[in-house]
């Protein structure tokens, strides 16, 4: 299996920004995180006025210019000002800001996205420009959340089902090392995904759970062998719900870091329906980590 992740080193940072606070404070996140990658921050404004044009008047389309450039200056100074020492550059980009960002990262870039644009209806749900980012990339992406008033706990969380979650774990590792942090491995069973609607005998239950805890402790085990400095605790948890659990768990966390979809369908390779309910109600920063798959639905 290759994932999209891949290499000893983090990528480069894109950020998206639209003029909402959500998208500044997902800025200044992600100049933080470039700092400790000691990568430039490259700041993308999709104004799409490409799509516009037929639409609106050529005064119009100008004035939206102006305000993008003017955007980007202030969003640029304000990284600058907290980090003086980081390269930092912008894009006005004419085109759909979806497909910008995705341009933007090329093939090992990571992208952010704050929780909610300024199309946002409500301050819990991820807004549809973050949303596609998201649901669509095929590198890294970063959703924003939880970052008002957050202290630093030390500690990355990372959602693992099996070896399969290897990649995923590698680079939530690599995110550990550079904010000298714990990695936390957390193996959700959902007892109800697991049963069904059949009643199975206590010994079956017992059987499964001894067979997610080998996969956890395989992860686990290769993980401390790759990263012999890092400090790594795995544990095993059942639940009704396998992102009530990450969601609640994640209230300690500096990142949590997911795997994307395993098939097709639902909203893309990286948002299946845990990531998605994560996205719009962990306690901190999402980070998800897309999969390729084959044109048979398998991952290649």
């Amino acid at each position: 299996m290759n994932n999209t992740v891949s290499g000893s080193e983090l990528g480069s940072v894109i950020v998206g920004v639209d003029g909402s606070e959500p998208a500044r404070q997902a800025a200044l996140w992600a100049a933080g995180e470039a700092e400790r990658r000691r990568r430039p921050l490259h700041i993308v404004y999709g104004a799409d006025t490409d799509g516009r044009a037929l639409y609106v008047s050529v005064e119009t389309i100008e004035r939206v210019r102006g305000a993008g450039r003017e955007l980007l200056d202030g969003i640029a100074a304000a990284v600058k000002e907290q980090h003086p020492g980081l390269v930092a550059t912008t894009e006005f980009s004419r085109g759909d800001p979806v497909a910008s960002l995705h341009r933007a990262a090329g093939l090992r870039g990571t992208i952010v996205v704050g929780n909610r644009g300024l199309g946002g209806f409500n301050s819990l749900m991820l807004g549809s420009v973050g949303l596609k980012v998201a649901a669509g990339a095929r590198t890294p992406v970063i959703v924003v959340r939880g970052t008002d008033n957050a202290a630093e706990n030390g500690m990355m969380l990372v959602g693992v089902r099996d070896e399969h979650d290897l990649d995923c774990v590698r680079h939530a590792a690599r995110e550990a090392e550079l904010r000298k942090a714990e990695l936390r491995l957390l193996h959700v069973w959902n007892v109800l995904e697991s049963v069904g609607s059949v009643v199975t005998m206590m010994d079956d239950v017992t059987e499964i759970a001894d067979e997610y805890v080998r996969h956890l402790t395989a992860v686990t085990d290769q993980i401390r062998q790759e990263f012999p400095g890092l400090t790594v605790r795995a544990d095993a948890e059942k639940g009704m719900s396998v992102a009530g659990v990450l969601v609640e768990a994640s209230r300690h966390a500096d990142l949590l870091v997911m795997g994307g979809r395993r098939a097709s369908a639902y909203l893309g390779p990286t948002l299946g329906r845990h990531t998605h309910s994560l996205v719009h109600h962990s306690h901190c920063p999402v980070l998800l980590i897309p999969r390729h798959t084959d044109k048979h639905g398998g991952e290649s």
